[in-house]
């Protein structure tokens, strides 16, 4: 065929991606991908996918009047979650999402931590598939607690695509056990927003109940306390370590958590199916409460804070304000070695156990612990400054909470540091939206509701966002003046405002 002067050509190229994961036969499964593709029209598909993306911006809502900046970036950022999730369970997410090369592609605690809490209130089917990636690899947790010596229960993989581990460092890999934990909390953060029983008796339980057999096979008693030695947490410039706060903290959640729903499926009649095929028994039960009730958190009462871990308090101060800037961030400038010998964190350690588990400490204690730890975090992670505005909205610091909230929310979109073209950060990117809903809105789902404590930055007019809890969506405007909460659809909720209880029907204006 020949082409006339002025004449247009289009030429539409489809292209279809085919796995042994999800197909036995590659090239027949890319061959009925294609089939099904050719047979819908491109305006089909860009309808299926304006469709879609409609209903997601629904549901994730989410506008800050008096920076317009600031609302594109958090926008920014919810559509590149949306794009980089996988959306079955034969997949997570990247901590590089699907935009470069960082990190091989591999899934970390990021997921359960920084990115699930963002669709549990937006997205909840995300989360359940999410959670069921994990589910799908349990065996492969299972093997993976038996290579490093463990006679039962599961150990997560710190990195990992197909459920095996792909850490080659095992300092702040491997032994990273806090992943056991940050997975058995997500599952339960689901069922907090969602009530979804059947899901814990499908998949849920057998995590929780694998994952605390692992703890009573790595801790031990001394003194009468439940320990845990020789084990990394969040903070990578800390490694090898004994009784690492964030990580007693996790393991006591995830502990208390199997025995809660132990009791929960036993009383709905749906136990037996999960309990005889992992040979769970009551005596198992029986150790899990008691390892939770002694569980040893370090407390040190001169400082009054919680230490990081056995020794951290032990070390010297690392000179943070005498170090040049063109030495940051430390890890590529100073040996591992040398970094663990000091006071100093990279990111969020027992500050983001003080978010995640805040109901484990008086208020004072996280006071102290707060400050303790800002003098001596660099903040060389993107996980960290999210973090450290949620705690800082939490003891009503909100222009501290604002700085911090900044630095984070801004980095992709406007490139802050300097290091985009290596791929977006997605755990960040969930971490923000924290920040303005568990942060500057002091949202807390727990057992008996939902819990506001609403704050503005005085940059803001005003800010409005709607979430999903259990079967209803809620529309929540937040200024100066007044919060007012809207049940837009579903059955009415209980919600505790500043600490006081309140029957959500319509319209609620505290």
């Amino acid at each position: 065929a020949s082409i006339e002067e002025g004449e247009t050509v289009t030429l539409t190229k489809f292209t279809v991606f085919s796995d042994s994961i999800r197909c036995k036969d590659c090239l027949q499964g890319a061959m009925e991908e294609m089939e099904k593709a050719l047979k819908l029209s491109l305006p089909v598909l860009y309808q299926y996918q304006k469709e879609y993306l409609k209903e997601y911006w629904n549901h994730c809502f989410l506008e800050i009047e008096g920076d317009d900046d600031l609302t594109a970036a958090v926008n920014y950022n919810m559509y590149q979650l949306i794009q980089s999730v996988g959306k079955d369970e034969y997949c997570n997410i990247a901590a590089k999402g699907l935009s470069g090369e960082g990190y091989e592609g591999h899934y970390f605690w990021d997921t359960e931590m920084y990115i699930q809490p963002f669709f549990n209130l937006t997205e909840p089917g995300i989360t359940k598939n999410l959670i069921s990636f994990r589910y799908r690899t349990l065996e492969k947790a299972r093997e993976n607690a038996r290579i490093l010596g463990h006679r039962k229960g599961a150990l997560y993989p710190w990195r990992t695509i197909m459920g095996t581990e792909c850490s080659g460092y095992y300092p702040s890999g491997s032994a990273g056990y806090h992943i056991n934990g940050d997975i058995a909390y997500s599952v339960v953060a689901y069922y907090l927003s969602t009530k979804d029983i059947e899901f814990i008796v499908e998949k849920g339980a057998e995590i929780l109940f694998e994952t605390a057999r692992l703890w009573m096979d790595v801790g031990n008693y001394y003194n009468g306390s439940f320990r845990i030695n020789c084990v990394t947490g969040p903070d990578e410039y800390t490694c090898m370590v004994n009784n690492n706060y964030y990580t007693n903290v996790c393991a006591q959640f995830n502990l208390n958590w199997a025995v809660k729903f132990y009791r929960l499926l036993k009383e709905e009649k749906k136990l037996s199916p999960v309990a005889e095929k992992i040979h769970l028994t009551e005596e198992e039960i029986k150790e899990f409460d008691q390892a939770a009730r002694n569980m040893y958190l370090p407390y040190d009462e001169k400082l009054k804070i919680n230490p990081q871990d056995d020794s951290f308090l032990q070390k010297k101060v690392w000179d943070l304000e005498h170090t040049p800037k063109e030495k940051f961030p430390l890890l590529l400038h100073y040996h591992p070695l040398h970094l663990y010998r000091y006071q100093v964190c990279k990111q969020a350690d027992t500050v983001l156990a003080h978010f995640i588990f805040e109901d484990a400490q008086s208020l004072e204690t996280i006071r102290n612990s707060f400050d303790y730890y800002e003098k001596i975090t660099t903040h060389d992670s993107s996980l960290s400054t999210c973090i450290f505005s949620i705690v800082a909205s939490k003891l009503g610091r909100t222009e501290k909470a604002y700085e911090y909230f900044g630095d984070s929310a801004k980095l992709d979109l406007f490139n802050t540091h300097k290091n985009t073209k290596d791929g977006i950060h997605t755990a960040n990117m969930g971490g923000n939206y924290m920040a303005i809903i568990y942060g500057f809105a002091g949202l807390r789902i727990k057992e008996d509701g939902l819990h506001f404590a609403p704050s503005i930055p005085k940059q803001w007019k005003e800010y409005r966002f709607k979430i999903n809890y259990e079967d209803s969506q809620i529309f929540v405007e937040i200024n100066s003046e007044e919060s007012k909460f809207s049940l837009l659809k579903g059955s009415p909720k209980q919600v505790v405002i500043r600490g006081k209880r309140y029957e959500l029907k319509d319209t609620l204006v505290v």
